[in-house]
């Protein structure tokens, strides 16, 4: 382990690879020799890839990967798959898309298996991000499995969160509804050769437009819930107006529009990420984000603990116990949980060693 962690703060890609296959298993040594990392990591500038199945996020990844590269920045990707039903590890698929770059020595690419996770990323992805941090990578771009409308971790890990959405999906605006809405920083609608491109990005500024207006206290005639924009040629969307006009202008992120097959569009998506990452640097705001994540990283630790606490033997049958309990109307499904919740606190409670 002690020369793996030396290779890899070397920037040796084999070690790098083997280290996240350590900690993707779950090796508790290797998650151990994470504390060798932490002088060596934030740096690099964490990036979110995430929206909807079929939105082509692999391609635009693969195009802004050569942008990042043309730049002489150092890229790292992790593209978490859909586990496999046989062997539980990742089917591979978006991998397959940016093997363009798998010579390129300035590139890593890895996939992970998102082993059953909800969220959009696996547990161990974090985990991944301080190593090809720490490896000197300068940007590290995360690709979820594709989300719907609550699979959203990947604010809780990344710097700038890029959504993907495209036109054609039926319900235009099913993809970037209630909370997945919140959590871009840049939106992209992509194939945006395909009809209805312009109305999807209308679309998404006059809810970015609504959603600005509610932060900033201005009332919005309809209700919270109404779509509601200042820009003229939209008004008939709703047929509506605020009923207080806003003296300074309305900052919404970019929307912007990319064909990723042939590369239309990505140099300004790539532009536009920088210039993020550079904004939350100047105004303090990285600090604040970065703090986000290192609570989120907490309570997925005392998950995870608990987790590993819940499959000893001893609260597996206990478990079994209060399960025929409730199912024999001995108790209450809350009561046994509480004992069951007590047990684990007792469990993981630090045993003395018999010579103190």
């Amino acid at each position: 382990m002690d020369a793996l962690i030396r290779r890899t703060l070397e920037g040796d890609v084999r070690s790098v690879a083997r280290l996240i296959t350590r900690l993707e298993s779950g090796d508790r040594e290797a998650y151990a020799s994470l504390f060798r990392l932490k002088d060596h990591g934030g740096k690099a500038q964490v990036i979110g890839i995430t929206g909807p199945p079929g939105a082509g996020k692999s391609t635009l990844a693969d195009k802004l990967i050569s942008q990042f590269r043309a730049r002489g920045l150092k890229v790292g990707v992790l593209a978490v798959d859909p586990s496999s039903p046989f062997s539980g590890g990742a089917i591979l698929g978006d991998r397959l898309r940016m093997q363009n770059h798998a010579t390129d020595a300035g590139v890593f690419i890895r996939s992970l298996a998102s082993r059953g996770s909800l969220g959009g990323i696996s547990k161990a992805t974090q985990a991944a991000i301080r190593v090809l941090d720490a490896a000197g990578y300068d940007l590290v771009l995360v690709e979820t499995v594709g989300v719907g409308q609550s699979e959203i971790d990947i604010v809780k890990v990344a710097d700038t969160v890029v959504l993907v959405s495209v036109p054609g999906l039926g319900d235009d605006i099913q993809v970037i509804k209630a909370g997945i809405m919140e959590i871009g920083d840049i939106f992209v609608v992509n194939k945006a050769d395909r009809d209805g491109a312009d109305k999807v990005v209308r679309e998404l500024r006059a809810m970015l437009e609504t959603q600005a207006m509610l932060k900033h206290g201005e009332t919005v005639a309809g209700g919270p819930d109404t779509l509601v924009t200042r820009e003229p040629e939209l008004l008939h969307h709703a047929g509506l107006q605020p009923r207080v006009s806003m003296q300074e202008p309305l900052e919404i992120p970019p929307v912007l529009k990319t064909i990723a097959e042939t590369g239309a569009g990505v140099a300004e998506v790539a532009d536009a990420i920088l210039s993020h990452f550079a904004r939350l640097r100047a105004s303090g705001e990285l600090e604040r984000k970065r703090l986000g994540t290192i609570g989120y990283q907490l309570d997925q630790f005392v998950l995870d603990q608990l987790a590993h606490l819940a499959a000893r033997p001893a609260i597996e049958a206990l478990k079994d116990n209060l399960a025929h309990s409730v199912l024999r109307r001995k108790t209450d499904i809350y009561s046994a949980g509480l004992a069951l919740f007590h047990a684990l606190l007792k469990e993981g409670e630090p045993h003395e060693h018999p010579e103190g």
